[in-house]
């Protein structure tokens, strides 16, 4: 089973799960080969289909390596709530899988490429491998993190940071897969999912997006955005990023202790 690549890392090719990794856990060829063989299929989803389903069982990890899906709720009255943009390096099944029955759906917002294991194999795994379970726990806290801010966006932040702050997220998030050219990246989603993420009517939407270009914070063309101010945005959505401490080696404690 191929393992699908975004990233070069010297001479071996890696996916952009492993870029992610490699931000905070340091990987060895076994380790990366190990994590691969676990895989059991390498699926691929046209854009609209439900990759899970809110009240239906989800025993599955699904490692994104191509594509854009999102994580949501829809309400009895049919208005959708978007709780995260999944791209390329995020994991489907974190936390559907981690639960008897998912409270959330996702959907595929573009054709999607992704690695897949079972949710049990990959519990065996980390018995074996207990760096990756830290690394899954790592993961989980960077995921509570960014619905943290996700909160403070539709309770305290205006339209327009609303807005310059979904945008700063999104590069940050793809930059850290390589898939950001310096304040340049593609967001090949709707107006009407980033409007369903940020609590706003696709017109209200527009009005901001224009505020922004008028105010030559960011240009866009063809869902391809340009950061043109990243400092005026940072200051006006008030954006921390949130970047990962690296996981702590047991060998460096060790050598701590007995010096």
């Amino acid at each position: 089973m191929p393992w699908r690549n975004r990233k070069q890392n010297g001479n071996n090719w890696e996916s952009p799960l492993i870029a992610r990794l490699r931000t905070f856990v340091d990987l060895s060829a076994g380790d990366i080969e190990e994590l691969r063989t676990l895989m059991e299929s390498d699926l691929a989803t046209p854009r609209r289909r439900d990759l899970v389903v809110d009240g239906y069982e989800y025993r599955k990890l699904a490692f994104v390596n191509e594509g854009y899906a999102a994580r949501y709720k829809l309400l009895r009255n049919g208005k959708r709530q978007i709780i995260n943009v999944i791209v390329p390096g995020d994991i489907i099944g974190l936390p559907s899988s981690f639960l008897d029955l998912p409270t959330f759906s996702v959907i595929a917002l573009t054709d999607m490429k992704m690695d897949v294991c079972a949710l049990e194999t990959f519990v065996e795994f980390c018995y074996r491998r207990s760096k990756f379970a830290l690394a899954l726990s790592w993961l989980a806290v960077q995921e509570a993190t960014t619905y943290a801010e996700h909160i403070v966006d539709i309770g305290r932040r205006t339209s327009v940071e609303r807005l310059a702050h979904f945008l700063l997220e999104m590069h940050a998030r793809l930059s850290t897969v390589g898939m950001a050219d310096g304040n340049v990246f593609d967001l090949p989603i709707s107006q009407e999912v980033i409007s369903d993420a940020l609590g706003l009517s696709v017109p209200h939407l527009n009005r901001m997006i224009a505020k922004l270009r008028a105010d030559r914070m960011i240009a866009i063309a063809e869902r391809r955005v340009e950061l043109l101010d990243p400092q005026g945005l940072r200051m006006l959505a008030h954006f921390q990023p949130g970047r990962l401490s690296r996981i702590p080696s047991p060998f460096k404690r060790l050598t701590e202790s007995a010096s």
